[in-house]
């Protein structure tokens, strides 16, 4: 048994994909968020941010008091040599992300609050190492932020009504949502109402937020997590050093150094979503700016050769990471 072929596929694909053509071009239309068709998640229909990986779990979003919008990772990297620096918003992409984060981890979410994720524009996978044409990366970038926070601006004007929110993302989402929380949340009114934010899978730097602090307590409200996975032994392309991002141990929910072992790590979810949970996976330890995990033990682990673990950032570490998200709307809504 091995990892579901969208996590392999996705691992290959990042390695080898084509850079898109020409310079970017600006869109003509901006995307309406008014139509549902533009919304990968909401918690008044049925779709995939839905579905739950074990009868045993439950889905709160018809009485939890918290709301959740999550932001996804990078899905495009299409093979073809005339892709586009942007995602399109069509029925093929929608799909892809369907069936692949909204289920495998805006899923982690549902136990926690109302699910919203809208679907953006978002900046091909090699709008992060292009080196030749950097402002057509950085115009890609910013048209997939610009729709991130066209988005959240309209979930907060008609669908919010004031409740208490979580913000959740992974990978290009975390690049957005970092920059969203600091802009439109950081030290504004509405930090009163972030429950917590989790922005995971991209580094964010100590001191990235003025007012919003690091999660140090698993019932800590008001703050952030974040944390890149590795397993141990492993040397990651990027180089980090001690100090360069926040890491929060997604298995003690502090940034203390000791190594949780795998009997703390109730569920993982990896082959197919509809196993179920897969206890005792991986333990894991903050060292320096990642995440470290031992080996994981799973049917078919033995040729589990790879030693980056981004797309597992949330796999991993499901089930923690759902009751957590529980934990922290429990302690707000207590507060």
């Amino acid at each position: 048994m091995k990892m579901s072929f969208t996590i392999l596929y996705l691992f290959l694909l990042t390695a080898c994909a084509i850079r898109p053509r020409g310079s970017f071009e600006p869109p003509v239309r901006s995307v309406d968020y008014s139509d549902p068709a533009n919304w990968a998640a909401l918690p008044d229909r049925y779709d995939t941010a839905d579905l739950l990986p074990a009868e045993a779990l439950t889905d709160r979003q018809d009485t939890s008091p918290a709301d959740v919008f999550f932001i996804y990772p990078t899905i495009y990297w299409s093979e073809r040599g005339d892709t586009d620096w942007n995602a399109p918003l069509s029925p093929e992409m929608n799909a892809r992300i369907d069936s692949s984060a909204i289920k495998n981890q805006a899923t982690v979410f549902n136990g926690a609050g109302r699910v919203y994720a809208p679907y953006y524009r978002q900046a091909h996978i090699r709008a992060y190492r292009e080196k030749s044409d950097t402002t057509s990366a950085r115009r890609a970038f910013e048209l997939a932020y610009a729709d991130v926070r066209a988005s959240f601006e309209y979930y907060l004007e008609h669908y919010n009504e004031g409740r208490p929110f979580i913000i959740a993302a992974h990978s290009q989402g975390t690049t957005h949502s970092k920059q969203l929380v600091r802009e439109l949340i950081d030290g504004t009114p509405l930090q009163e109402r972030l429950i917590a934010a989790y922005l995971v899978g991209i580094a964010v730097p100590p001191g990235y937020f003025r007012e919003i602090p690091v999660c140090e307590r698993p019932e800590q409200t008001g703050c952030f997590v974040s944390w890149r996975t590795y397993r141990e032994g492993a040397t990651p392309e990027f180089q980090p050093r001690p100090g360069d991002a926040v890491v929060v141990n997604p298995l003690s929910w502090t940034t203390q150094e000791e190594f949780v072992p795998r009997t703390q790590n109730e569920g993982a979810v990896l082959r197919d979503f509809y196993k179920g949970l897969y206890p005792n996976v991986v333990g894991a330890q903050v060292s320096g700016s990642v995440l470290y995990t031992d080996k994981p033990k799973f049917p078919g682990s033995a040729f589990f050769w790879r030693k980056n673990y981004h797309i597992a950032d949330y796999n991993f570490f499901w089930k923690s990471v759902r009751d957590n998200a529980w934990l922290r709307v429990q302690s707000y809504a207590g507060k």
